[in-house]
Order: C-alpha cells, then sequence, then structure tokens
C-alpha cells in the first residue's frame, strides 16, 4: 500500500509541475510553457503503457493491415468484420490487466492501415458498429480507463489502404489506386479525428501511423487542428511532422533529454494476435522497461487480443508478473528521469531529486567500475535486497555486492547524494565489446556494431540503406574455443548469402558458408580464435542485425 501511495504521489507532481522533474539541461526559451506541459510531464512520469492492435483480422491470426492483400486475399479480409462477434470482450477486465501490469495509460487501435474502425464513427459503414457485436469498443474502453484511473489515448493510421480516395492500397501500401482524392481523404481524416477527440475525450495522445503520402504541410496542419480541439493532448511524431515525441519501434530508443520518446515494442513477435506466437520471457520483458527508463523514455508495450476478445491468459500472465515486480521496485522507474548514467549492456540508471537508481542487469565480474560522479555519495543501500559496497574516490565507483544478493532480472543500488542529481551532465560509461563493422547506418552508435552483442534483443546494428555487402567482427579478448553462433536478424531475407569466419593469422577463414540468416543458430567444429565474424557476401537491402552470440565452450587445461 505504501509504495502504491508513493507511485500516485509522483503522478500528481509531476502533472502540477513540470519543472519539479525538469534537468537542468538547455532548452529553447520560449515565453510561455505549451498547453500540453502538464500532461507531457505526467506522461514521461507514468513511464509504461499498453497498446493494443485488435480487429477482425485476429480471426486469421496474420498482421493487421500489413496481410490484407498479402497472407490474406483483399476480399476476404475486408470481409471479416462480417463474422467478427468477440463476445468476450470486456473492457473493464482489459483496464484491470494493465493496471495490475503497472501500466497508467493505454492506446488503441481505433484504425489501422487496414481502414476498418474500432467505434461507432458516421463517416463510413466499415466500422465495428457493422459487425455481429456491433458495440462500439472504443467508447467501452475509454469509458473503463477513466473508471479505474488510467490514461486513455487512441492510435490512428494516417494512410487509410482500403478508402478510395487515399493514393495507396494493399498489399502493403505498395499499389495505386485508380482515382484517389488527398484532399477529399485529408477531409474524412480530420472528422474522424474530431469523432474520437469529441466522442471519448479528453484523451492522453492521438498516436498517429504511417503517413505515406502526406508531406510535412498537410501533416502539420492535421496537427494544428488536432490541438485545436484539444489543445493539451500529445501527438506522436508519425503525422510527417516531428510533433511531442519519437517513437522508436521494436528497440530502445537512444538516451535522450532533449526529445521525449517511446519505445513501442511487441509482447510477442506479431501486433496482433497469432496462434502460438512466441513471446518474450520475464527477464526480456522488464530489462526493456528499465532500459527504456534509463535512456529517458517510456515503453508502450502491445498486446494483440484474441477473436473472441479476450487477451490471450499467457500474455495476460506475463504482465502480471511484470506488475509484481513493479510493485516491488517502481520508485526506482516511476516518476524518475533516465541517468546519470547512459545505459549499456551492464547498467541503467535513473534518478529523482537527490536519489540515483542503478539497475544492474548484467554481471561480467565481482564488481562494476563507473566513472566518476559529480556529487558525494552519502548513503548506499540495495533495494533488491541484501548488502552492498559502494566505493567513490576521484577516479570513479567501485560497485561490490554479494553473488548470494544479485537479482538474475536487476540488482537495484540506490544511491543518496549530496545534492540534486538532476544536474548531473550524462556520463556515458565505457563498453567492454570489441566490435568492428564495415558500415554504420547514418554513422550513428545506436546502430553501432556493440549493439549486436549487448544481449539487448531491443538494440541492433544496421547498415545503410542499399548496403550489399558488409561484415561485422569481434574481439574475444584472447584465444577461446568456438564452436557455434546463434543470429537473429532483425529483418529476416535481406541477407542472401554469408560466411561465419574466424582470423587465423592475418587470414580469415570460414567454418561455415549460408544462404540465409533469419533466426538462425549452428554448431560446427570447434576452433580455437580470438577474432570471429560474420561476412555478409550478398544481401538485398541494408543488413541489419539485433543479436550475435558467439558460443564459446570450455577451455581444456
Amino acid at each position: 500500500m505504501k509504495t502504491i501511495i508513493r507511485i500516485h504521489a509522483l503522478f500528481v507532481t509531476a502533472f502540477l509541475s513540470v519543472a519539479a522533474l525538469a534537468l537542468a539541461a538547455p532548452a529553447e526559451k520560449s515565453p510561455a510553457p505549451p498547453a500540453n506541459a502538464a500532461r507531457l510531464a505526467w506522461w514521461q512520469a507514468a513511464r509504461f503503457g499498453m497498446f493494443i492492435h485488435w480487429g477482425p483480422v485476429s480471426l486469421k491470426g496474420t498482421e493487421i493491415g500489413w496481410s490484407r492483400g498479402a497472407q490474406v486475399p483483399i476480399d476476404e479480409y475486408d470481409h471479416l468484420y462480417q463474422r467478427f462477434n468477440p463476445v468476450q470482450f470486456n473492457a473493464d477486465q482489459w483496464v484491470k490487466i494493465a493496471k495490475d501490469a503497472g501500466m497508467k495509460y493505454m492506446i488503441f487501435t481505433t484504425k489501422h492501415h487496414d481502414g476498418f474502425c474500432m467505434f461507432d464513427t458516421k463517416q463510413t459503414d466499415f466500422n465495428i458498429m457493422h459487425s455481429p457485436f456491433g458495440r462500439d469498443v472504443v467508447e467501452e474502453l475509454s469509458a473503463a480507463c477513466r473508471k479505474q484511473g488510467i490514461a486513455f489515448g487512441t492510435y490512428y493510421s494516417v494512410c487509410d489502404w482500403h478508402n478510395p480516395d487515399f493514393p495507396f492500397g494493399s498489399p502493403g501500401g505498395r499499389t495505386h489506386k485508380p482515382h484517389p482524392n488527398l484532399d477529399r481523404y485529408e477531409k474524412y481524416l480530420r472528422s474522424q479525428v474530431a469523432e474520437l477527440i469529441h466522442n471519448y475525450g479528453p484523451l492522453l495522445t492521438m498516436w498517429f501511423d504511417v503517413p505515406q503520402a502526406f508531406h510535412a504541410k498537410r501533416g502539420q496542419g492535421v496537427v494544428d487542428f488536432v490541438r485545436s480541439l484539444q489543445p493539451d493532448i500529445l501527438v506522436n511524431n508519425r503525422c510527417a511532422v516531428p510533433a511531442d515525441f519519437d517513437t522508436p519501434e521494436q528497440q530502445v530508443g537512444t538516451f535522450s533529454y532533449h526529445r521525449p520518446w517511446e519505445t513501442c515494442m511487441t509482447i510477442c513477435n506479431q501486433w496482433a494476435w497469432k496462434p502460438g506466437d512466441s513471446m518474450k520471457t520475464l527477464p526480456q520483458c522488464l530489462q526493456t522497461l528499465i532500459r527504456c527508463a534509463g535512456g529517458d523514455g517510456n515503453l508502450l508495450f502491445n498486446v494483440g487480443p484474441m477473436p473472441n476478445g479476450e487477451i490471450e491468459p499467457r500474455q495476460v500472465e506475463r504482465l502480471r508478473e511484470m506488475g509484481q515486480w513493479l510493485a516491488k521496485y517502481g520508485q526506482s522507474i516511476y516518476g524518475t528521469r533516465g541517468g546519470p548514467y547512459k545505459p549499456n549492456r551492464q547498467i541503467a540508471s535513473t534518478r529523482n531529486g537527490n536519489t540515483v537508481y542503478l539497475h544492474v542487469l548484467k554481471w561480467d565480474g565481482d564488481s562494476i567500475s563507473l566513472p566518476p560522479l559529480a556529487k558525494k555519495i552519502v548513503a548506499a543501500s540495495l533495494l533488491t535486497g541484501g548488502t552492498a559496497d559502494v566505493q567513490q574516490n576521484p577516479a570513479g565507483v567501485t560497485l561490490r555486492v554479494p553473488a548470494g544478493n544479485r537479482q538474475e532480472i536487476d540488482t537495484i543500488v540506490k544511491l543518496e547524494l549530496a545534492g540534486s542529481a538532476m544536474d548531473i551532465p550524462p556520463i556515458k560509461l565505457p563498453s567492454n565489446i570489441k566490435a568492428t563493422a564495415s558500415n554504420v547506418y547514418q554513422h550513428m552508435d545506436e546502430y553501432g556494431p556493440e549493439m549486436a552483442f549487448d544481449g539487448n534483443p531491443g538494440t541492433r546494428w544496421a547498415t545503410d540503406g542499399g548496403t550489399k555487402h558488409a561484415w561485422i567482427a569481434l574481439d574475444l579478448g584472447k584465444p577461446m574455443t568456438v564452436e557455434g553462433v546463434k543470429i537473429e536478424e532483425e529483418y529476416a531475407g535481406r541477407v542472401e548469402k554469408f560466411e561465419l569466419q574466424y582470423k587465423d593469422g592475418n587470414n580469415w577463414k570460414a567454418v561455415f558458408a549460408g544462404n540465409k540468416l533469419g533466426h538462425f543458430n549452428r554448431n560446427f567444429p570447434p576452433v580455437k580464435a580470438q577474432h570471429v565474424r560474420l561476412n555478409i557476401l550478398q544481401a538485398n537491402e541494408g543488413p541489419t542485425i539485433s543479436e550475435i552470440q558467439w558460443l564459446v565452450g570450455p577451455e581444456k587445461k
């Protein structure tokens, strides 16, 4: 009960005073704070929300929008709603699941790229009210959220591959319609946006997606229209303009104080429900949330309800496990800002007032050495239980936690400083990953080669668009017995030919050659090597790898 009271108090503080959690970082001066400043501060303090992708496509178990005209013929897809009758749908139950997970807000797909509307719109009959179900899902969800104290927002796809006035169609927005009228479509879009705000608001956010034919001027006009209807609403960056916050997808965002962001990620692989879809483990789920908070971002975590209207029980159980962890340790997530240490594969840190929370996600030895802190540490404790030894000197900070007190998911060291932690400039942690690559997407650190070896499936090594050949190498630090590798290609199918290699003297030798990566797991005859690499010989688009794990065998004495 005490934890719950503390969390709610943080939200009230954030909502009433933006300055309460503001960092002493350079900011653009303006004559007055924007109308949505308090709502933005609340949203950043909330940190964790539920994303829901749902519609008649759940009857097929394929991806929402994208499977139209691909896995599912267009005519069949467009008539799925005529047999969509999710009689087990219970808005109160969905909201309670989000609340039990420790989530503070909910974003629901009111219209995806397939054009089907899950609300009682007067602009088209292609909506839920004309299905056998005949109930306004958005109305019921918004009411349940208000009743249970969860903020409610709406996802709305800018593109519409069903509407004849939008220029592009299925599959995947790659076809061209014969007689589009983008001005007329924009009027349709604005009318629906007005319905959402007037009938189900006030809303936390209008979460747009895939503008396609909309350029910046047209997109800004839509955003201005949204703000004219609800001045304090939040708008994401997917209406062809930046708006209020960024939305990295299926990966943890880059550390940033100056630009709010929210990672959107699926609890399984597919956004919409898929029978037997692979689900993330509890450590993956929680460490993703922790890394987001450590980077000063939010996590919008997606579930895909089943065609009967229920959220899959195993997903509910996973979310409940996250909520149980947050009930114990939420003070280190809610109401905090990221830093002062920028996250790496071992450490994420959050801060609030005079307190810094060090989240140790991986132990590589008996101690962890961190760069110096500008403020004196006056007290240290282990939030997750047990004792911790924290030593501070001009050279840095050293953490030691007995093995029995380390937690598999997150060992949280709480530091109390002699002064505010909020004005300490961001500190980059050194990486002990010695990785190199032939190409990095736009020379951006967040897509560097070490991202493929950090143990975080939400980060990745990426190459520039159009790259056909590339390599990524790892220095193991000393000669070791290497006997296999696991590789996760972020976009399966891009790599068409590759070799796994090790360095013998000055020469690279192949131990395996293949044609496809995807989810790759292969053992090979053991070799002794310090340097190993994936050499991509042929790709149809810039290769992108989320994880590489070289399998090292025991050393023979």
